[in-house]
């Protein structure tokens, strides 16, 4: 499903969908358009797909985890351009700053957090140590 079909859903579904809100979403491609303003500045081909399609499938990427193969299909490119989409807007999205989870210094910094203790109690095995009489023996054929 492209950005056009995407953009006929209702909000809660293009949530389901993509896994983020529209706001959001509008958020990701301004500063996919900044960078590929710069990108291109310099001249280069265009893309196959417009801003809107990369992040689509992007976001597809990571919701569902399909294969790029599939994506690439579905959106009638290789394989290999969808990984080279699909880690753009990664590397993009994390490098503008706006979008990265807070870090373990600032989860300890606030206020509200919450421990929870798991009991793992390490058990050995136990096996028979090797040359051991305690082991199971052969038995002796009956044939000699």
């Amino acid at each position: 499903m492209g950005y056009e079909e995407a953009e006929k859903l209702t909000e809660g579904q293009f949530r389901r969908l993509t896994g983020v809100k529209r706001p959001v979403f509008r958020i990701m491609l301004d500063e996919l358009r900044t960078a590929h303003a710069l990108k291109k500045a310099r001249g280069g081909r265009s893309n196959k797909l417009s801003l809107e399609d990369t992040l689509m499938l992007a976001l597809e990427y990571l919701r569902e985890y399909r294969t790029y193969f599939h994506i690439g299909s579905s959106y009638g490119i290789s394989e290999s351009y969808a990984y080279k989409l699909v880690r753009w807007v990664e590397d993009t999205l994390i490098k503008s700053g706006k979008f990265s989870l807070p870090g373990k210094k600032a989860l300890l910094k606030s206020d509200e957090y919450e421990i929870v203790l798991v009991d793992v109690a390490e058990t050995p095995i136990e096996r028979p140590k090797r040359g051991s009489v305690n082991g199971t023996r052969e038995r002796k054929s009956a044939t000699r």
